[in-house]
């Protein structure tokens, strides 16, 4: 689909993130140390202005439900006003449809195994 993929990995310096940014990027760069064309960054702001900032020609989505649609869909629209900048999205397998960042930080809050949702890393 493309000759590069950039990973923003995006941050708000007014809220507590679970892992700080810095984990999560490094994280990331283990994830995809053997993939020459995916590169990871870090950001504040809106994605968009990111995406502009790094030469994008697209924002990739993922989308898991029918109410992440409507979210999406507006963001698209907007992103694309303020940029030029189409958004493409890509489904989840259904096996991975009911799982979302919160539920996997409450899981782990409880004390349980939450590695099935998480990739491994080195």
């Amino acid at each position: 689909m493309c000759s590069e993929l950039i990973i923003g990995v995006g941050y708000n310096e007014q809220k507590t993130g679970w892992m700080p940014v810095d984990e999560r990027v490094a994280t990331l760069q283990r994830l995809y140390a053997d993939e020459p064309r995916v590169r990871i960054v870090s950001y504040s702001g809106l994605t968009v202005d990111a995406a502009r900032e790094v030469g994008a020609q697209y924002i990739l989505r993922g989308l898991r439900s029918v109410k992440d649609y409507e979210y999406e869909l507006h963001m698209a629209d907007v992103n694309r006003q303020l940029s030029g900048i189409d958004t493409l999205i890509l489904f989840s397998s259904p096996e991975y449809a009911a799982i979302s960042s919160s539920v996997v930080r409450e899981l782990a809050h409880f004390g349980h195994d939450i590695s099935p949702y998480l990739p491994q890393v080195d």
